[in-house]
């Protein structure tokens, strides 16, 4: 034994054979059916040719790949950390609870209880972590899956919205040959109002906006009309709707993974967690905040695009093109919002994991939920920040940054991307063949300056267009 604390432990030594075996039976058929799940997921994927759900899929299988190194890590090091010594008085400094409590049955290492001292964390303590961190990893997870399918499933009547842009009644009530004063406009009326010149007026307004009605059908007609303006030719027949959910699925693919400042941050939020800083209090507020001040942004988005538009023209001939523009996101990075949706996701994430932690290892009694009314306001904020991201902002979000500057990669279908990689693939071998053969038919009598004149008058220029098809995106 390792120590006389642990000498009344029972241990596989005296553990039947039996027991042992049906435990590793039942853990890796659980293992073996959670892999073919992911398998049969990422076939139905590939069935449905949604390439980027298979490469978040990837990043899954990648996390949870971490999180049993983790594991390891955590298991095998376990002893050593448990040995760290550290004062008393330092163990007794940000602790989550007010007053010291201290477990009878709880086990303190000989060599630090000898010194005087305590160690840097227990082997309880060690164990109690990974469930931690196992439990921010599901939630993080299952709360990206439950949000996107709820923004999913609010946009399927864009859908219809798109299929109505081919009918003889929307060609009719947007003839091109007919002008309007953009303020008489459908997407005026919405937009240019008395409110709308002072910024202290109009962030009111967008923020109690995103609360009904976040994306309207005339929002969604005009973006999209100046999406198709600013990138293809007037008149060209796309389906904004299906390029809206190619982008949504690689921003996904984002979002469901945890990159190193993430988990920078939830080491940060661990930390917070302790008493002396009250984080009951506004803590679990944090995503609800954030949520709505995206969400008025973008709803401010709309409206300056509305206005800029005016601004250069009060009367608009056929329907109202709006210029798409990175100046109107903030610090004209469009791809900032997906950044912070992604952490509000994260850090409601670790309210519901920590509360689900700390309930089902000290129950509701404990010192971790002092008052009923953090108990309340914890599972409020979580459901509530859920329902409003995937419901409200989510929507919000796939629409307007779509009119940045720069087009996105995903315009281009799977279909098309491969054709134009095997296109550039095949155009590169018969340069790469014509060159040769000019070399060989020279090579007996040639000079460095003609050399570097066939090179070229042989170099194939490839458009930064085709560049981002190598793997590159242009946003």
């Amino acid at each position: 034994m390792a120590g006389s604390n642990s000498s009344s432990a029972i241990t596989l030594e005296t553990t039947p054979t039996w027991a042992v075996a049906v435990v590793c039976f039942i853990l890796i058929t659980i293992s073996i059916l959670i892999e073919h799940a992911l398998h049969l997921l990422a076939k139905y994927f590939n069935k449905k040719r949604r390439k980027y759900l298979i490469q978040a899929l990837d990043n899954i299988k990648t996390e949870l790949m971490l999180l049993g190194f983790i594991s390891l890590l955590l298991t095998v090091l376990q002893k050593p950390i448990a040995k760290i010594c550290i004062p008393k008085g330092a163990a007794e400094t940000f602790l989550p609870c007010q007053s010291l409590t201290t477990d009878d049955d709880e086990e303190e290492e000989p060599k630090c209880e000898q010194q005087g001292k305590k160690s840097l964390m227990s082997r309880a303590g060690v164990q109690q972590l990974q469930l931690l961190i196992f439990a921010l990893a599901f939630f993080h997870i299952l709360s990206c899956f439950l949000t996107f399918s709820l923004g999913t499933l609010k946009m399927r009547r864009w859908k219809f919205w798109e299929a109505e842009t081919r009918t003889l009644d929307y060609q009719f009530s947007h003839d091109p040959r007919r002008f309007h004063l953009i303020h008489q406009t459908s997407f005026g009326k919405r937009h240019l109002n008395f409110w709308s010149e002072h910024r202290f007026l109009r962030l009111p307004v967008c923020f109690l906006r995103q609360f009904y009605g976040s994306v309207y059908k005339v929002d969604y007609f005009t973006l999209r009309h100046g999406f198709i303006m600013a990138h293809f030719a007037e008149g060209a027949e796309f389906d904004f709707h299906k390029y809206i959910r190619r982008a949504l699925d690689k921003d996904f693919k984002v979002v469901v993974g945890i990159s190193p400042w993430i988990w920078t941050f939830s080491v940060l939020f661990i930390f917070l967690n302790a008493y002396v800083f009250h984080s009951t209090y506004w803590l679990p507020f944090i995503p609800l905040a954030m949520l709505l001040v995206v969400g008025t942004k973008l709803q401010g988005i709309i409206t300056k695009m509305c206005l800029d538009s005016n601004y250069k023209s009060s009367v608009v001939r056929g329907n109202l093109v709006v210029r798409p523009d990175d100046q109107f996101f903030w610090f004209a990075k469009p791809k900032l919002l997906l950044h912070l949706m992604h952490f509000i996701l994260f850090q409601n994430s670790f309210q519901l994991a920590f509360f689900t932690w700390t309930t089902y290892k000290y129950g509701l009694n404990s010192c971790f939920h002092r008052k009923t009314v953090d108990i309340v306001t914890r599972i409020v904020m979580g459901v509530l920040v859920h329902f409003l991201c995937g419901y409200v902002t989510l929507p919000l979000y796939a629409l307007v940054t779509q009119m940045g500057t720069k087009i996105k990669n995903s315009v281009f279908t799977d279909g098309m991307i491969s054709g134009l990689r095997r296109w550039q693939a095949k155009a590169k071998r018969k340069l790469a063949k014509r060159k040769n053969n000019l070399l060989a038919h020279n090579s007996l009598d040639i000079s460095p300056s003609s050399f570097d004149a066939i090179n070229s008058s042989l170099s194939l220029d490839i458009s930064p267009s085709f560049r981002t098809l190598d793997g590159t995106s242009s946003n």
